[in-house]
């Protein structure tokens, strides 16, 4: 399955002015990723900011060896990880692997300080998700200091649930 321009356009088309959505779909990216890879790496340079279309991302942090689970992205969602990386041009502290298929709309970095000062919905876009992030890392710190394990797994799963739209869940045991 593929997406077009014309539906890149009509999924975005509630965030973003028009004069906005005609510079995101004619510098942006259409990219396409299966369920499993690697969106953004720890260690890499992020030249360009995912903007979800449709599909689920999960991002990570690892600390020596453990690795934990940050929060997940969706539709019309982006990574303000990323965002921040590509305006100060550092490399990802984080990995981001598609938890199903996805495709997104990939935001070269020149394009993101100049819309940031031109567009006021890509502003409150921006804004809006740096909030969102934060709740997102609050209740999973909450998370870990608060609730068993068993409680995390629950909620894990439930989640997981939620965002597929099913009960049925495929996972393995690790």
């Amino acid at each position: 399955m593929n997406m077009d321009l014309q539906e890149a356009h009509d999924l975005l088309k509630p965030l973003f002015e028009e004069r906005l959505l005609k510079e995101m779909l004619q510098f942006g990216e259409l990219k396409r990723f299966p369920e499993g890879e690697v969106i953004m790496d720890y260690g890499k340079y992020v030249r360009s900011m995912p903007l979800i279309l449709k599909g689920t991302i999960k991002v990570f942090r690892q600390e020596e060896d453990k690795e934990i689970l940050l929060y997940y992205l969706s539709d019309q969602e982006t990574c303000s990880m990323a965002y921040s990386c590509c305006m100060e041009a550092r490399k990802s502290e984080v990995k981001a692997i598609a938890d199903e298929d996805v495709f997104l709309l990939s935001i070269p970095h020149q394009k993101l300080d100049e819309w940031l000062c031109t567009f006021p919905s890509w502003k409150n876009y921006i804004m809006r998700s740096f909030n969102v992030r934060f709740i997102d890392l609050l209740k999973s710190l909450e998370q870990i200091a608060f609730h068993r394990l068993d409680e995390r797994l629950e909620n894990y799963l439930r989640e997981k649930s939620s965002r597929s739209g099913s009960a049925l869940i495929h996972l393995s045991h690790q």
